[in-house]
């Protein structure tokens, strides 16, 4: 079963609160995501980290209902 982008969008922003979350249905099939995510959560934090906790905050969902998600992650601007 393939999930919606707000279904997406709200289990990212349950783990970062503050975060500013972008997210296109690449095909329309509801399977294939790109989605950028801006958080201070990410400070300090590796490209592979930020994007680990992205992963984490979908809770085992990759793979099974959400195939693919082209991630981008960075730290807002001071």
């Amino acid at each position: 079963m393939a999930m919606q982008a707000h279904e997406i969008e709200d289990l990212i922003r349950a783990a970062f609160p503050d975060a500013t979350i972008t997210i296109e249905d690449l095909r329309g099939d509801g399977d294939h995501y790109s989605c950028m995510v801006e958080s201070a959560a990410f400070a300090g934090k590796t490209r592979v980290q930020q994007h680990q906790m992205v992963y984490n905050s979908l809770g085992g969902r990759m793979g099974g209902q959400l195939h693919a998600l082209a991630l981008q992650t960075r730290v807002p601007k001071s």
